[in-house]
């Protein structure tokens, strides 16, 4: 259970604030609704509490953790697929998962091949979704700056893997 005022993060908008916790009557059924406020874009969504484990709400990492994240970002592996539709279905799916880490394999690879080939508008907006998503995250948990953290990202993304020593 979330409270007003938690930090929470939705895996398919990003990170926000509980800002009300609301009781509605939908099909003649009373339910309780968290009332999530995204900072950035000013987004509002209610969200039915019963479903929160299922949409994959969770509450925002620590600085701690934001800044493993940022640091295993160059490691993340990807692995290039050529056919469009399961790429992009593969890509849905990380997003869905709600895990920073698959959001960032997204944004690696939607990158990466941006870099190579060009993307199309669909994977385009992909690739914007994902990247509000961390960003959205991170400039919550680290009081930053919403362009530095997205410059950020983008750095670490195209950061090179280091090489393991032999």
């Amino acid at each position: 259970m979330f409270w007003i005022g938690d930090l929470i993060v939705h895996p398919m908008h990003g990170a926000g604030v509980i800002d009300d916790v609301v009781q509605e009557k939908v099909a003649g059924s009373t339910k309780e609704y968290y009332v999530f406020k995204m900072p950035v874009g000013g987004l509002t969504l209610k969200i039915p509490v019963s479903n929160c484990q299922a949409i994959g709400i969770r509450a925002i990492i620590s600085p701690a953790e934001a800044e493993a994240f940022f640091e295993k970002i160059p490691m993340l592996e990807v692995e290039p697929n050529n056919n469009w539709n399961k790429r992009y279905q593969e890509n849905l799916s990380r997003l869905k998962s709600g895990d920073l880490n698959e959001v960032a394999r997204v944004v690696k690879g939607l990158m990466r091949r941006e870099s190579r080939r060009g993307l199309s508008t669909g994977e385009r907006k992909m690739l914007h979704n994902a990247k509000q998503i961390i960003v959205s995250e991170i400039a919550l948990v680290q009081g930053g700056i919403y362009e530095e953290v997205e410059a950020r990202l983008d750095r670490a993304v195209m950061q090179p893997a280091p090489h393991p020593r032999a």
